[in-house]
């Protein structure tokens, strides 16, 4: 999606479908759609924020981003790695001057978790997120770019995202936009598809009857995570499947 000065171009969540809406046109309600919260998926350069080039390498590496927790006002991310390189990685990463320290939580399945205490003022991307009122769901690297999935609390947010990033000067490319009020806009309702696999096998499992006939600790087992990232990850699927089908804002009355 990008905007000029009378219209808004923006493709529907197939990707394909491209749309124009004439913002001067009486009959569409633009006051309707600022309101409205979209979920924006949309690549950055690694070289681009202050977090890509921590964590960037002389090799490509694949880093799946599993949380962001406030610590102190300061978010801890909570990273994934193979195994095969976290030595090496854990020591760059750490030398790093906007880091303040490193550590690994657990080894599982040939991977690491890693939990990042840094500066996050340096991050002008990151700061730009939290300005909005944003929510990171989902962040993973594949080679020298950054897919971010990022859940916006309406258009206007998301305009005011994009000029902060255009005043620091880091460049986006937006993948898909789609509003998340409307189930048939997101393919599984707002999920990640690890959070959508995991949420199904724990039903599939018995999770969630009583008593329980699978515990997280199976779960883990099965996806080669830890016990409390598949417990972070379903409490993240429950409130992103609750956001995208029964709690939808009501839009004010206009008349």
């Amino acid at each position: 999606m990008y905007l000029d000065a009378t219209r808004l171009y923006y493709t529907t969540d197939n990707g394909r479908t491209r749309h124009v809406v004439d913002l001067y046109d009486e009959t569409f309600d633009t006051a309707a759609l600022a309101r409205m919260s979209v979920i924006a998926e949309l690549r950055v350069a690694e070289e681009e924020f202050e977090l890509g080039r921590i964590l960037q390498s002389a090799d490509p590496l694949d880093i799946e981003l599993e949380t962001m927790v406030p610590l102190r006002e300061r978010p801890v991310p909570f990273f994934l790695v193979h195994d095969d390189v976290s030595e090496s990685f854990e020591t760059r990463v750490a030398r790093h001057p906007s880091v303040d320290e490193v550590r690994e939580i657990e080894r599982h399945n040939g991977e690491v978790l890693f939990a990042l205490r840094w500066d996050v003022s340096q991050d002008h991307f990151f700061d730009a997120i939290s300005e909005v009122g944003a929510q990171l769901i989902a962040a993973q690297s594949a080679g020298r770019t950054w897919a971010f999935e990022i859940r916006f609390p309406s258009h206007d947010a998301l305009s005011e995202f994009k000029e902060r990033c255009d005043d620091a000067r880091i460049a986006i490319e937006v993948d898909r936009i789609y509003n998340p009020t409307k189930p048939e806009s997101g393919p599984w309702f707002g999920l990640t598809e690890p959070q959508r696999e995991t949420l199904v096998r724990a039903v599939e499992g018995g999770y969630y009857e009583i008593p329980r006939r699978m515990s997280t600790k199976d779960l883990a087992e099965e996806f080669g995570i830890s016990d409390q990232a598949i417990t972070e990850r379903l409490r993240r699927a429950i409130i992103a499947l609750t956001e995208h089908t029964i709690s939808v804002p009501e839009l004010e009355d206009e008349g």
